[in-house]
């Protein structure tokens, strides 16, 4: 069976540098009726488990550490036995959450991770945070941003460890590069396609300065 890619919402807040906000988080599950990945694991440790259903979970993968990507990925990995892999820059950003409880193991720029006959190649696309990554799956026509990149523009830059030319760079090298009909299913809100957000570019940049 081919894999396929499932969906859920959870709800809670995210706090950096003093400040707190409600947050409705995306986390997104790659697999096949055996076997899976999770990409997130923001507040809710049963309702991602309800779309894990009884797979066996391959690994959680943070596609960044502020803490409504990673709040439960501890749980979450002891509940599965599944590692918690994570781009070793944002270990400034991890430990601020889970200072006890280091990740399990590194994403790196072009790994590839397998999952059901499909693979996930990372892309280190930092700016939101330092170690934010975006996974590739080209069979799927897809790329999971996080944070890096929403429908509409880039991911927010105002806040410590984050920097604006730093994300605008990895938009337009790394991500704006994939094939135009490439979906793109990010951190929160709605889905988008790299084609549809390739010419506001510009936009983004004038805006940024």
């Amino acid at each position: 069976m081919a894999a396929r890619i499932d969906h859920a919402v959870t709800s809670g807040s995210f706090s950096l540098d003093g400040q707190t906000f409600d947050v409705d988080n995306n986390v997104w599950v790659i697999g096949d009726d055996a076997e899976c990945v999770v990409l997130d694991a923001p507040h809710d440790v049963d309702v991602i488990r309800t779309v894990i259903g009884g797979r066996s979970v391959r690994a959680v993968i943070a596609t960044h550490a502020h803490d409504d990507h990673v709040r439960v990925a501890p749980a979450l990995a002891a509940a599965t036995d599944a590692p918690v892999l994570l781009h070793p820059a944002d270990r400034v950003l991890w430990d601020q959450v889970h200072p006890q409880r280091p990740p399990d193991g590194e994403l790196t720029d072009g790994q590839q991770l397998r999952v059901a006959g499909t693979v996930l190649r990372v892309l280190h696309t930092p700016g939101h945070s330092p170690g934010a990554c975006s996974l590739h799956a080209p069979d799927l026509g897809v790329v999971f941003t996080g944070d890096t990149l929403f429908a509409g523009g880039p991911g927010a830059t105002g806040r410590s460890y984050s920097d604006f030319d730093t994300i605008i760079a990895s938009i337009r090298d790394r991500l704006l590069t994939l094939p135009a009909a490439t979906v793109v299913h990010t951190g929160h809100g709605d889905s988008t396609t790299i084609g549809a957000e390739a010419p506001q570019l510009a936009e983004w940049i004038s805006r940024g300065h």
